[in-house]
């Protein structure tokens, strides 16, 4: 019964937030179209409301820790759900993401992804995306900001282990810049598929900076120890055991 009920504002819940979507983004568009200020407003104005609204629909509260980078830097999440992107953006000042080619058909959020500079990759190119996402990055180096990688690529389930990608090695290598690593178990409230979402707080956490100067296998190994044993930490404080997977 308490499940069936939860699920049902679950649904609601997720039907909202897609409406509220298109109107947020269109109110916002006169702005946003000119102004990559405005465009963060609107991605911002409609994260907190999502915020706002997963509190009180389905009992999800929402929590930064650490401290996000201020200035320039490469910031190397984990990746669980549509909400640590949300939650990561927010966060920032001047966030712009690397993220999968295909985004950019997505309505609303395609739009709002050129508008904020974020840099699209074709992951099935392999070395080529990678070429193309460094000339990329450096091509919008102009303006200050936080350059966001999923290091893994994709949402990852809770339990589930997949291998870091190269990518942000090459990264941390070429734009010499502080790494700042980035934990989380969001995916165990709101999952990466299905419309279940259950309460608790969701947690984002910023961790201790990695200066340049590693060697890219001396970094991608660090960077990898630190932010699964720290979001495994996070998700076991969530109720989830991701060595037994539940």
């Amino acid at each position: 019964m308490r499940d069936g009920i939860q699920w049902l504002r679950s649904l609601l819940f997720v039907g909202q937030i897609y409406l509220m979507m298109p109107i947020v983004g269109l109110a916002f568009a006169p702005w946003a179209l000119f102004s990559k200020h405005g465009a963060r407003v609107c991605c911002k104005t409609y994260s907190r409301w999502v915020f706002w609204s997963a509190r009180w629909m389905v009992g999800i509260r929402c929590e930064v820790r650490g401290t996000p980078p201020a200035g320039e830097a490469l910031v190397a999440a984990k990746h669980q759900s549509f909400l640590d992107i949300m939650m990561i953006f927010t966060a920032l000042p001047t966030a712009k993401f690397i993220m999968k080619k295909e985004i950019l058909r997505t309505p609303v959020i395609g739009q709002y992804a050129k508008l904020l500079d974020c840099v699209p990759v074709d992951r099935g190119k392999r070395g080529a995306a990678i070429d193309k996402m460094v000339r990329d990055v450096h091509a919008g180096r102009q303006e200050a900001g936080q350059l966001v990688i999923y290091s893994q690529g994709t949402r990852v389930a809770p339990g589930v282990k997949a291998d870091y990608k190269v990518g942000t090695g090459i990264l941390y290598e070429q734009l010499g810049q502080t790494c700042v690593p980035v934990a989380t178990n969001v995916g165990v409230l709101w999952p990466r598929k299905g419309i279940m979402r259950r309460p608790g707080v969701a947690v984002v956490e910023f961790l201790d900076p990695i200066e340049p100067g590693m060697s890219r296998v001396a970094f991608m190994t660090e960077l990898e120890r630190r932010v699964e044993a720290r979001s495994d930490a996070l998700m076991r404080e969530a109720g989830f055991d991701p060595d037994a997977g539940s």
